[in-house]
């Protein structure tokens, strides 16, 4: 097997690959093994037709086997051969198949090559969380208002299922307390990700962009159709939300390419857990500083 990585810019690459001599012979014999088992001939049981008549019959159906069978096996050695992690399908062109040669062109596009700053021990800053009286009290009343009633006792607190007023203040008070760590952890995560990404110039791969684009526009349509928009007005905003969400979209994009590269150098498996995973890392590695 020959190939050849031609780079056209710095996510783009197109690849060149023959294939030649038993890899292309014995697929095509597997491929008319697999067909005479099913094969229906006039005058001959399935399995026991004979290899000319085979040729005869199946040759185009056998052809486009090989093709969807070989052509995917040989890419996927060849990514790993030269080392590329491509982030989409690749586009394959000038094909050519014969009985002992296969040869395409596979053009695709790749993760982008840069610099990632060192992770760990990234300076953050945080309050430590307290819960006043006055903010429950607050929760407390509020709670009232809704319900309409005149004032908080131990029969109210049973109601909504606890066995006291102090012991509905202390759930208030952890709700509170909840809420503040939650706010606190997703600024100090954003400032993780700003140190990482703010100053970073790196060109994104395109497919990536678009399909993160459609899911975004995608979403913010569905938005828009929960707050009763009407469709046809939906679709006149569809390129003003595109212009808007781009930027976004990119954003996105670069920041998962950063947390991909930390997790291949953490050896975190690149699945739908591994921002969670990742940032759990940051955090755990980041330089925590009290501030009054």
């Amino acid at each position: 097997m020959k190939s050849e990585v031609k780079k056209l810019d710095s996510t783009k690459r197109e690849i060149s690959v023959e294939v030649s001599g038993d890899i292309v012979t014995n697929k095509f014999k597997e491929v008319f093994e697999k067909i005479g088992q099913e094969a229906k001939v006039p005058g001959f049981r399935p399995g026991h037709v004979p290899s000319d008549i085979l040729e005869k019959n199946f040759s185009s159906q056998a052809h486009e086997m090989v093709l969807k069978e070989l052509i995917p096996d040989v890419y996927n050695q060849v990514l790993d051969k030269e080392g590329l992690e491509v982030v989409e399908l690749p586009d394959i062109t000038e094909v050519k198949l014969d009985r002992t040669n296969l040869s395409f062109k596979a053009s695709v596009e790749v993760s982008p090559q840069f610099s990632l700053k060192d992770y760990k021990g990234i300076s953050v800053n945080y309050k430590k969380i307290e819960v006043s009286p006055e903010e429950i009290k607050r929760n407390i009343d509020s709670l009232k208002e809704s319900r309409k009633i005149e004032s908080i006792d131990d029969n109210f607190a049973k109601a909504l299922g606890y066995p006291d007023v102090g012991e509905l203040e202390k759930a208030v008070e952890r709700q509170i307390f909840l809420q503040k760590e939650n706010q606190q952890r997703q600024k100090i995560e954003q400032e993780i990700i700003q140190a990482l990404t703010g100053d970073l110039n790196v060109k994104l791969p395109r497919s990536l962009v678009d399909r993160q684009l459609q899911d975004l526009a995608r979403q913010a349509k569905i938005d828009l159709a929960l707050k009763g928009l009407p469709r046809e007005k939906i679709d006149e905003q569809e390129k003003e939300l595109s212009q808007k969400l781009m930027p976004v979209a990119e954003n996105q994009v670069k920041i998962y390419l950063v947390l991909a590269e930390i997790a291949k150098k953490e050896k975190i498996p690149l699945d739908d857990h591994m921002p969670h995973q990742v940032m759990e890392l940051l955090l755990k590695e980041a330089d925590w500083k009290e501030t009054p």
